[in-house]
């Protein structure tokens, strides 16, 4: 739902997400409730905190605190004059776009849940079973991560998943191997922490999505800086695949992600019944390894 901001306001005419200022003593999740009944008239049953941004305008710098509603209750008034419209991620048609809010409507075509490969794990065959299901079941984005596998075997392997992805319209990420990704056309690079922490800059535009790997705070600051498009934050349970990692527990995860700029998946021993309470914490969704169906 986008909002055109009426006359006699700073940028009126702009579409932006409806919204409002924290009052003093007032707690971001009141002012959204009030803020949505006072400008459109709802009432908010379910919000999870998301991402948060900070932007620089001519005239002030505001941080945004951006929720996502998932239960609300009534109908849908301009109380305020203001133009409303329902739209889509992905086929926005209003134009101009309050600047702040570019950003979040790239964010919002990143589906909730991450896969990543096991096929070294359960070999290739039963992998690409595995992965056409779960494309069946509404699978969006997968990384193919197989740090165990010959380079040949590696490339072919791709090649095979990311032609089954591109027939359901699901995007393919490439770990660690920046090269492997462009040869073969992927859709992005999920990038390990030790390269996140080593680069100086964020990898060129023909690369497509960049992700990381976090398990820190310092880690996250570094994704956060070179402007990345996501990152996964984990271990959150205890996992096989990282065996030497000492989990971080819900708690520390959603401390470490609290007023975090980018979307954060969660990671680590999760199931797809985990997704509620990832978001309930903050996170924009959950990779998952053992976890895809």
């Amino acid at each position: 739902m986008l909002t055109r901001r009426p006359g006699g306001k700073v940028y009126s005419g702009y579409w932006e997400f409806p919204g409002g200022k924290v009052e003093p003593n007032e707690s971001l999740l009141h002012a959204l409730v009030r803020e949505l009944w006072e400008e459109l008239g709802i009432q908010v049953g379910n919000a999870y905190p998301w991402v948060t941004r900070v932007f620089a305008y001519p005239h002030a710098t505001v941080r945004l605190h951006f929720f996502r509603v998932v239960e609300w209750e009534g109908r849908l008034l301009p109380r305020e004059n203001q133009g409303l419209f329902w739209q889509l991620p992905y086929q926005v048609e209003v134009s101009p776009i309050l600047p702040a809010n570019g950003p979040i409507l790239q964010a919002l075509l990143l589906p909730p849940v991450y896969a990543i490969t096991q096929a070294s794990e359960i070999g290739i065959e039963p992998a690409m079973k595995q992965i056409e299901q779960a494309l069946r079941n509404g699978l969006r984005l997968l990384q193919i991560r197989e740090k165990q596998m010959a380079k040949d075997m590696l490339r072919e392997f791709s090649m095979q998943v990311l032609a089954l992805a591109q027939s359901y319209q699901a995007r393919v990420l490439i770990n660690g191997d920046a090269d492997l990704a462009r040869e073969i056309g992927a859709d992005g690079v999920h990038f390990t922490a030790s390269q996140l922490m080593g680069m100086p800059c964020r990898p060129d535009p023909e690369y497509g999505l960049c992700g990381a790997s976090c398990h820190n705070a310092e880690e996250l600051f570094e994704a956060e800086q070179l402007g990345f498009d996501f990152v996964v934050l984990g271990p959150v349970q205890p996992t096989l695949s990282h065996p030497g990692l000492s989990p971080l527990g819900w708690r520390r995860f959603a401390t470490l992600i609290r007023d975090y700029s980018l979307p954060v998946y969660a990671l680590g021993g999760l199931r797809p019944q985990d997704l509620p309470i990832a978001q309930e914490m903050g996170a924009h969704g959950i990779a998952m390894m053992r976890g895809i169906k």
